[in-house]
């Protein structure tokens, strides 16, 4: 499902240099297409709020809540939250998987449900009620109640790095807490190789842990290939200074909004 980086770039190339408009360099393309693809992933969550307070078509593939929903569920994923203890304060705490389920190695961006033993759903709460419900008897945590603190802490696996953590209670849970959250988009990277008359060649070969200087493909759906296409010429616009190219790409990306909106 994702849209092929190669396609994008070649894309971008065409348009810019049909009028002989300019340039940009694999470097600039994958700055750009970095930025381009988490402006549209957080976009998602708008959206998707948006689209859940008005009423939906009975016609599946034109439900956009699920639509949308279906671009999230990419980066859905889930893990088993790491017990820390703090050396220097009383504090126990958890940290977030940097690992999922399946053994990949991910980045946290949103979080979703945390259980406990898979079966009993930990209620979230704020600062001031994380601590003053632990002082009465009828709204202090238990194993069958367990409440937590989402907030920022340290990662003692990762030299102290301030990272999101998880301050659980009641204090005697100290494992089986599973984390349900978004994961950020990998950075989509256009990588090459030097011909023999000093031409860039497309890396065919997707990257892996035994080919690290792979490309990477945009993670989004492949329905977004238009609106990615449209935003890097609109970035692109800039980079080689045509007004152009910004406001004919932009007013392209605006219509797209509204239509998907009306």
């Amino acid at each position: 499902m994702a849209i092929n980086v190669n396609t994008v770039y070649q894309t971008v190339l065409l348009i810019l240099n049909k009028e002989q408009r300019g340039y940009m360099t694999p470097d600039e393309f994958n700055s750009v297409a970095t930025q381009v693809q988490l402006e549209i992933f957080e976009k998602y969550f708008e959206d998707l709020n948006q689209q859940i307070r008005v009423p939906q078509t009975d016609f599946n593939y034109s439900d956009r809540v699920e639509n949308i929903d279906e671009k999230i569920a990419i980066f859905k994923t889930f893990g088993n939250a790491i017990f820390q203890t703090n050396a220097t304060t009383t504090n126990k705490y958890f940290t977030l998987p940097n690992q999922n389920a399946y053994g990949s190695s991910v980045s946290f961006y949103r979080l979703g449900t945390v259980t406990y033993n898979n079966e009993v759903e930990l209620q979230r709460l704020q600062r001031n009620d994380f601590y003053t419900s632990e002082k009465s008897k009828l709204t202090k945590a238990t194993k069958t109640f367990p409440t937590y603190l989402f907030e920022q802490g340290t990662d003692p696996e990762n030299g102290g790095a301030r990272v999101p953590v998880l301050f659980v209670r009641p204090t005697s849970i100290i494992d089986n807490i599973q984390v349900d959250y978004i994961r950020k988009p990998l950075d989509p990277a256009w990588t090459f190789t030097v011909g023999t008359l000093g031409q860039y060649q497309f890396n065919l070969i997707e990257q892996s842990a035994a080919v690290p200087t792979g490309h990477v493909d945009f993670e989004l759906h492949t329905s977004e290939q238009t609106e990615v296409i449209l935003r890097i010429l609109m970035y692109a616009g800039i980079i080689i200074k045509d007004t152009q190219i910004i406001q004919a790409a932009a007013q392209q990306v605006q219509m797209d909004e509204m239509n998907k909106k009306s």
